[in-house]
């Protein structure tokens, strides 16, 4: 099956200095650290960044901490469940822009 986005991709994801050296090793320098043990244990932050990775709808991002969290021994209810934290924070951070749309029909009615 033909996509845009290509699975394999993925592991490319390390050459991604290849092009600006000196900032994709600051960039992989920052992320070590972000992943790293600390006050959030490395299996925290892996389902973490499994819920962020759906929020941003990132495919790869997807396919790189399903297989994290599982690793890790998270089960798929758990997994799935960070899945819908996600989706309900996105879902109300769209929502609450209501507000704005609210203010400025009501700023225009007046």
């Amino acid at each position: 099956m033909n996509t845009y986005y290509n699975p394999a991709d993925l592991k490319k994801f390390g050459k991604i200095s290849e092009f600006q050296k000196p900032l994709g090793d600051a960039f992989f320098a920052y992320y070590g650290q972000v992943f790293a043990e600390g006050e959030l244990t490395a299996r925290e932050k892996s389902l973490i960044a499994l819920a962020v990775s759906h929020a941003v709808q990132c495919p790869y991002c997807i396919d790189a901490y399903s297989a994290d969290a599982l690793e890790k021994g998270y089960t798929e209810g758990q997994m799935m469940e960070a899945v819908h934290v996600a989706a309900a924070i996105r879902g109300g951070a769209t929502l609450v822009h209501g507000v704005q749309m609210m203010n400025k029909v009501k700023e225009l009615s007046m």
